[in-house]
């Protein structure tokens, strides 16, 4: 079987200073050419989108960004998590990289984000693609977040220690091992007495989403909605309320994908997200 080439190994690493933090993210593909942004979920980072970059990077200028508080960007003191520092930081980006319009394309979390940042920015959104996230989490949802985010980080002996204790949330998934487990060594961080994930408790204690129910009939941009089809985030009759919420929406289903459906079955979610590109931009 032919190995796939990760984005990692061919990206540009860069960092920004936005909104008073340092900000990383993953680049790749031609500078003048459309932009897409890549957003992963909670507790996550910019190599979820790893195995699904590559597709895109010969006809698109395309990052995935470490969002604040996760993987190498910088931690937000006092906390700041709620959905509009999120957007902010993106508008903020955009300007640094002298893009006017750009594509996001954002799974669970990101989805979430890039959600709010659509319907408050319509104007700098060329489209949309929202990646098995609901627009709204219910109080109890919340409060089991911030219950988690207050428990202290866990630090691992060692970096196997470490990647063998790695467990999606939810958990069900049909990813390649090998690349759950370069997700989980991308995540990690070496501290004193050995290694934590690269995540802010914070953005659980303090995190603060939006509901975007409401949002949503003032997104102007072509959006494609996409989850896996045994997701218990996004089920299928909330996704067929999004149809009917969001002005100009489609939507596709994975086989067989779990919520994680960019490690679940990344070539077909690449597959749908292109043919999305290519008849939108």
């Amino acid at each position: 079987m032919t190995r796939q080439l990760l984005a990692c190994e061919v990206a540009q690493r860069r960092s920004e200073t936005i909104n008073g933090l340092q900000l990383q993210f993953l680049q790749m593909g031609p500078e003048r050419a459309p932009a897409v942004c890549f957003l992963h979920g909670g507790a996550a980072h910019a190599h979820w989108f790893d195995r699904v970059m590559p597709a895109l990077g010969d006809r698109f200028h395309v990052i995935s960004l470490d969002q604040r508080g996760h993987g190498g960007s910088q931690w937000a003191t006092p906390p700041a998590y709620a959905t509009e520092d999120f957007a902010g930081d993106l508008l903020a980006l955009m300007d640094r990289l002298g893009w006017v319009r750009m594509t996001l394309v954002g799974h669970s979390m990101g989805g979430h984000n890039a959600m709010g940042f659509a319907s408050w920015h319509p104007q700098r959104t060329a489209a949309l693609v929202v990646v098995d996230s609901r627009p709204y989490l219910p109080p109890d949802r919340v409060q089991r977040m911030r219950e988690r985010g207050r428990r202290p980080p866990r630090v691992h002996a060692s970096e196997e220690a470490a990647v063998a204790s790695f467990r999606l949330l939810p958990r069900d998934t049909i990813a390649d091992p090998a690349l759950l487990g370069h997700m989980a060594r991308m995540g990690l961080a070496r501290v004193d007495g050995g290694f934590r994930f690269r995540f802010d408790p914070a953005c659980y204690a303090d995190r603060k989403p939006v509901d975007c129910w409401p949002l949503l009939p003032g997104v102007t941009a072509p959006t494609l909605v996409v989850r896996g089809e045994h997701s218990p985030v996004l089920p299928l009759e909330m996704a067929a309320r999004m149809l009917e919420t969001i002005p100009n929406a489609e939507l596709v289903e994975i086989p067989g994908a779990y919520h994680h459906l960019t490690l679940d079955a990344p070539e077909a979610f690449s597959a749908a997200l292109d043919r999305f590109l290519r008849r939108t931009l």
